[in-house]
């Protein structure tokens, strides 16, 4: 009886506690409360009313109790293995730099690193992305470069005051200057021209980046569109959405022609395919992971040597036995 009296007015005392949450909640004491009846009283599952009599008895055991379990680990007790940082900080570069695969996929990869972990783990430690999973720009534009050419005039003086017109068309890819030519007296004609020696046969990429300049006339566009060439033209004043071509024509400008004096046509020619040579095989990119457009290897062994480039405003250093 006593037992029973007990138990009733605990569970009074819950509910009063509980009456300002409107939400029961049992706490430590509670159940080891109801723990220590059972242990007493047979029968004291039928003075249980506000809680199903596994509520305490389960919850209250010292094995299924958080609290004695946090308290077994902060001293000293196992538990559950924790994700060693490395493979953690892995599972965040896989997940940032592969944005398309999902847990599955990336447990797949740690497999075959011989990583054991589980799935929901890997989950766990993921970069989450408010976007959906998408690839980056940069991927885009990389799996799309190889399509992708530019085209521009410049102009430079001569010693003579005369004006001549240098057109050049660069691939994106390994930012190559793949053709080039000087005239005194661009037309839309000479410049559909320049495109068919660019890309002789089946080599057209499939977009071509220009400006609106007036020089691109029906004849140019034509030409064009018959080598299954698609054009992008640049908004107004926008030489920035050319950037790679307009950056080319720039180091042209301070790296050879700022430094020579030119006399005519056949002298610029030679003056520019001195340069492109340079350009080509020795001068190196920071866009192309210091690389030049021409893959220089890497040499260890061997004394250094200095071959001058562009008539000596350039030089290449190589190791030869």
């Amino acid at each position: 009886m006593q037992a029973e009296i007990m138990a009733l007015r605990h569970q009074l005392m819950v509910l009063q506690r509980t009456r300002k949450s409107k939400r029961l909640a049992l706490k430590r004491g509670d159940r080891c409360v109801w723990v220590w009846l059972s242990r007493l009283w047979s029968s004291w599952r039928s003075a249980l009313i506000i809680v199903k009599p596994e509520t305490p008895s389960s919850a209250g055991t010292v094995k299924d109790s958080v609290g004695i379990g946090t308290w077994k680990v902060r001293h000293g007790k196992s538990g559950r293995p924790r994700v060693p940082k490395q493979i953690r900080d892995l599972i965040r570069t896989m997940s940032r730099e592969n944005q398309i695969w999902g847990a599955p996929r990336i447990q797949s990869e740690l497999m075959k690193l011989g990583i054991k972990i589980s799935e929901a783990s890997v989950a766990k430690y993921m970069v989450r992305t408010p976007k959906p999973p998408s690839q980056t720009w940069r991927t885009f534009l990389q799996n799309h470069v190889s399509q992708l050419a530019s085209i521009d005039f410049f102009t430079v003086h001569t010693v003579w005051f005369q004006v001549l017109f240098v057109f050049i068309v660069l691939a994106h890819d390994r930012r190559r200057v793949v053709h080039f030519n000087v005239t005194a007296h661009p037309t839309a004609e000479w410049t559909a021209q320049q495109m068919l020696e660019a890309f002789p046969f089946d080599s057209a990429p499939r977009y071509l980046l220009r400006d609106r300049d007036q020089i691109y006339r029906e004849k140019f566009r034509k030409q064009v569109a018959v080598m299954n060439i698609d054009e992008v033209l640049s908004a107004p004043r926008s030489p920035w959405q050319r950037a790679y071509v307009e950056r080319v024509i720039d180091s042209i400008r301070r790296e050879c022609l700022d430094h020579v004096i030119v006399l005519d046509e056949e002298s610029l020619r030679r003056t520019l395919r001195s340069y492109f040579s340079y350009y080509h095989r020795s001068r190196l990119h920071l866009s192309l992971e210091r690389d030049s457009p021409e893959s220089r290897p890497v040499q260890s062994v061997g004394r250094v040597v200095v071959f001058p480039e562009v008539g000596g405003l350039h030089h290449r250093y190589e190791r030869v036995a």
